[in-house]
């Protein structure tokens, strides 16, 4: 019965859209002009009295009139509810905006918290940055000590041995001196 009753409705929906449209069209002035020039000319060519015609045409034009009025009358109260129905479809899209146009906002204040992160974390880099050159140069610094201080200790090593040699040389020429002296 529902379905029927949708049926119906749907139908009559057509019919309203066919006639409001018709009415609204140029052929519909042609068709409306031919009829009121046959029943304005109808006494002239039949034995139809001209107050007859006139009556005829008054009934049929304001009956014409009446529909037509209750026609634009539906048309204008689906387009009502059509209109009531865009307005809920803004007012939700606007919400919608209102949320996306809050999640921007949220989402801006935490790339600024992100910005302000990333720049903390690159002064701790330059810092951190900075320390690894100073420990490195202190690292060189102490290479080129040990290098200094090793080649320091192997001078001294040098002429340490370069002394013994004069000694033992001088020892062995005071030896050979000794032994030839005794001999």
């Amino acid at each position: 019965m529902v379905k029927s009753k949708k049926k119906v409705k749907k139908i009559a929906e057509n019919i309203d859209e066919t006639v409001t449209s018709y009415i609204g069209s140029m052929s519909s002035i042609y068709v409306h002009t031919l009829l009121f020039v046959i029943f304005l000319t109808l006494p002239l060519f039949t034995k139809i009295s001209y107050d007859s015609t006139l009556l005829i045409l008054t009934t049929i034009v304001s009956l014409e009139a009446i529909y037509l009025a209750l026609f634009i009358q539906i048309s204008v109260n689906r387009q009502a509810k059509d209109i009531e129905e865009i307005q809920e479809d803004v007012e939700e899209i606007s919400d919608d905006i209102e949320e996306v146009h809050e999640h921007v906002e949220e989402l801006s204040d935490d790339v600024e918290e992100v910005s302000k992160d990333i720049e903390e974390i690159s002064d701790d880099v330059e810092e951190l940055a900075e320390d690894v050159e100073e420990i490195q140069e202190d690292m060189e610094e102490a290479e080129k000590e040990e290098e200094s201080d090793e080649q320091k200790e192997e001078t001294r090593k040098q002429e340490q041995k370069d002394k013994l040699q004069k000694i033992e040389n001088t020892l062995e020429v005071l030896l050979k001196e000794i032994h030839n002296f005794k001999k």
